[in-house]
């Protein structure tokens, strides 16, 4: 019962908390009261903990939202605030978030090349900045469950568009154990176990 030597974390294959970053775009409440592949509170119980996983391992939070400074739209909401704390966010007018130049360079700022992606809708402010990042080299990572679309038939459908493109999904049972990779490394056991097995309460759009 020996472990090898871990592998280098930066250029592992595999993701691991030095070579990933987290995108979290679009979780406002206009467009998760449009999805219809998941019930909104599940979907909001399924991105926090992909958020919350990120905190545990100190991987990069890369926040963005679409038309708040433009008064057409409501910041990220509330729920989703008090689990990301200070992150700042990046407002865009474009729905493809890889078009706007701050997003992206805040994207090269972490260094990683690893990009693990939550997004709504998944049809369109998911597909299109992973399609991007893909053609640029990245490799791309969307959270099945922590994503949504217009209907069952939208979101399955740019989940394989995406795929087709190169895109490695997986969901947030893979991508805590992806980063744990090893129960030696105790420090992050006990946030793991609590963050994987929480039960949520009810969450308001609002407050």
């Amino acid at each position: 019962m020996t472990s090898l030597a871990r592998r280098d974390p930066v250029t592992d294959a595999l993701l691991t908390p030095e070579n990933s970053a987290l995108l979290v775009i679009d979780y406002q409440a206009t467009q998760i009261q449009s999805i219809q592949s998941i019930a909104h509170p599940t979907l909001l119980r399924n991105v926090a903990m992909t958020i919350q996983l990120a905190q545990i391992y100190h991987v990069p939070i890369v926040l963005s939202t679409v038309n708040v400074a433009t008064g057409r739209n409501k910041d990220t909401v509330p729920y989703l605030k008090r689990v990301l704390g200070d992150i700042p966010s990046i407002d865009r007018t474009n729905i493809n978030a890889w078009e706007d130049g701050d997003f992206v360079e805040a994207v090269k700022a972490t260094g990683r090349k690893h990009l693990v992606m939550a997004a709504l809708w998944t049809e369109a402010c998911l597909t299109f900045p992973a399609l991007d990042a893909l053609r640029e080299g990245y490799s791309v990572h969307p959270v099945v469950d922590a994503v949504g679309g217009t209907s069952k038939v939208a979101h399955e459908t740019a989940l394989r568009r995406m795929e087709q493109a190169g895109a490695e999904l997986t969901t947030n049972a893979q991508l805590a154990c992806e980063w744990q990779r090893d129960w030696n490394r105790t420090d992050t056991v006990p946030d793991f176990v609590k963050t994987m097995f929480a039960a949520g309460d009810f969450i308001s759009l609002e407050a």
